[in-house]
């Protein structure tokens, strides 16, 4: 019995330790924090409700806030997809759901374009935007948090230097900044492999 126990007890250690890097392995949780957002947002007289889903791209293309370039450079992908990821979730208290709509490149998914978008008398007026590539936005508890990639001279576009990460509240009818950090990403020398240790 005591060794059909230890057994047991292996096998779970084991396969806990087994390879991988956890949550890691499913990449970026942006639709999680749309559904947390929702729950933690700015209080309201009556709760959100989350909008049909909205054409962001006819959103974006009819803004006269977006710069010409992003607009122009719009286009789908494959077929009818086109390079936008769209949340919704409460940022500004209003009595619909947000819009989060974040425009990227096709080939490599750099972030040119992200935007807000806040429903007011049936439709949707913009009422935050970045566009200093390469940049995303997400809600993240009720606050809009936008990332933006840094490059130091000689960086390739494929490896930036770091990252900006900037913190968004909503109030008295605007977006202000509220918390700020920068974070540096390692750097590897070279490919070349460790040497052996010397035995």
């Amino acid at each position: 019995m005591a060794l059909a126990v230890f057994a047991a007890l292996a096998l779970f250690a084991s396969s806990c330790a087994a390879g991988g890097t956890g949550a890691r392995d499913e990449g970026p949780a942006h639709a999680d924090s749309d559904a947390v957002a929702g729950a933690a947002g700015t209080p309201s007289a009556a709760p959100s409700k989350t909008p049909d889903a909205v054409n962001a791209v006819r959103l974006v293309k009819d803004d006269p806030e977006v710069a010409p370039e992003v607009k122009r450079d719009l286009k789908p992908c494959v077929a009818d997809e086109y390079p936008v990821d769209v949340s919704y979730g409460n940022l500004t208290g209003g009595s619909a759901d947000d819009v989060v709509v974040n425009v990227l490149t096709c080939g490599d998914a750099v972030g040119v374009g992200s935007y807000v978008y806040r429903e007011q008398d049936g439709s949707y007026k913009n009422v935050f935007k970045a566009e200093e590539p390469p940049v995303y936005a997400e809600i993240d508890r009720g606050d809009l948090v936008v990332t933006k990639q840094v490059y130091e001279k000689g960086d390739p576009v494929s490896s930036p230097s770091g990252e900006n990460v900037i913190t968004y509240r909503w109030a008295s009818g605007r977006f202000t900044e509220e918390y700020r950090t920068h974070n540096d990403y390692g750097k590897v020398v070279g490919d070349s492999a460790s040497p052996a240790p010397a035995s």
